[in-house]
């Protein structure tokens, strides 16, 4: 359910389980982050693109296992930990809403593309749980402290136009554009050194 793969200094995640709105279920998120730990350990790798399959990203956690328990499993945390660490560029390529906990990894990328039909949510509040320890850090780095409240507090669904005016996402994109924008924004690292691309990351973070 969750397909790698790896050409010409770039690699692509996708998640893939499109009946199920790309929910995810704890075996996923550890392919999720099997894949990111692979990819950081290609040589040539330059920039990573995040994507689902579908029209949604992802609905976030599977509802029978988030019932289970999954809602509280560290992996939320060790998948965003591990994109947020990676040596390159990454860019989530947004197909669609991407909630609940999906949005660890999208907030965790450098770059987000969406197209103009994504919404975004977070309704922890309402279902009793809290963020995992990393989220609102980043969501309020991009968005502010009142925005990320409004979303996390007051459990707003935020349309791809207002995220964009908001700095959640960084540019809306047609569907049929979308993957070919995301390695249109890595042709500069695609061309550099690793080392360079690496520390450049390091002064930005």
């Amino acid at each position: 359910m969750i397909a790698r793969d790896f050409a010409g200094g770039i690699g692509r995640v996708t998640i893939s389980r499109p009946d199920k709105a790309n929910s995810l279920t704890g075996a996923m998120l550890a392919e999720l982050t099997a894949a990111f730990e692979a990819l950081a350990a290609e040589p040539g790798l330059r920039a990573v693109i995040l994507t689902g399959e579908g029209t949604v990203f992802s609905a976030g956690a599977d509802l029978d296992e988030a019932r289970a328990g999954l809602a509280l499993s560290p992996e939320w945390e060790r998948l965003s930990s591990r994109v947020a660490a990676m040596p390159c560029l990454t860019i989530a390529a947004l197909n669609g809403t991407a909630a609940g906990g999906a949005m660890g990894m999208v907030l965790a990328c450098d770059l987000r593309l969406a197209v103009p039909g994504a919404k975004f949510f977070y309704p922890v509040m309402r279902l009793g749980f809290l963020p995992q320890p990393s989220d609102p850090p980043r969501l309020r780095a991009l968005i502010g402290p009142s925005r990320a409240k409004m979303i996390l507090m007051a459990g707003q669904k935020i349309p791809a136009d207002e995220a964009l005016a908001w700095g959640l996402v960084d540019r809306l994109v047609a569907p049929d554009a979308l993957l070919d924008e995301a390695e249109a924004l890595a042709a500069d690292v695609r061309a550099a050194e690793a080392g360079q691309v690496a520390a450049i990351k390091r002064m930005l973070d």
